[in-house]
C-alpha cells in the first residue's frame, strides 16, 4: 500500500474549504505557524521533518477534508461527506 503524497496545493485548498487559517492550522496541528507559512510559501510536495506532515494531513483529515490522490484527473481536496449523526 502506498502513502498518499499530499501537496502544498492541497494543504492550502484544504484550509480554504475548513475556512482555516494558517494560524488554525498550525493550533490544530500543534504545529508553530512560522512553520506552516514556510511550508506553505513553497510549492510542491508537503515537505519538512515526517512527523511535521503527519501532523497536518491527519489534522485536516479529522476536520472533514479528504486528500484526493492523481486518479488522471489531477490531485485534489473535497469534504468528506457528513453522516446523519454529523
Amino acid at each position: 500500500m502506498s502513502i498518499l503524497k499530499v501537496s502544498i496545493r492541497q494543504v492550502k485548498a484544504a484550509r480554504a474549504l475548513l475556512g482555516w487559517s494558517q494560524k488554525d492550522l498550525a493550533d490544530a496541528s500543534g504545529i508553530s505557524e512560522p512553520t506552516i507559512k514556510r511550508l506553505e510559501a513553497g510549492d510542491g510536495g508537503l515537505g519538512g521533518r515526517a512527523g511535521t506532515a503527519d501532523a497536518i494531513r491527519s489534522c485536516i483529515e479529522a476536520a472533514g477534508v479528504q486528500f484526493i490522490p492523481e486518479n488522471g484527473g489531477g490531485v485534489g481536496v473535497r469534504l468528506a461527506k457528513r453522516t446523519a449523526t454529523e
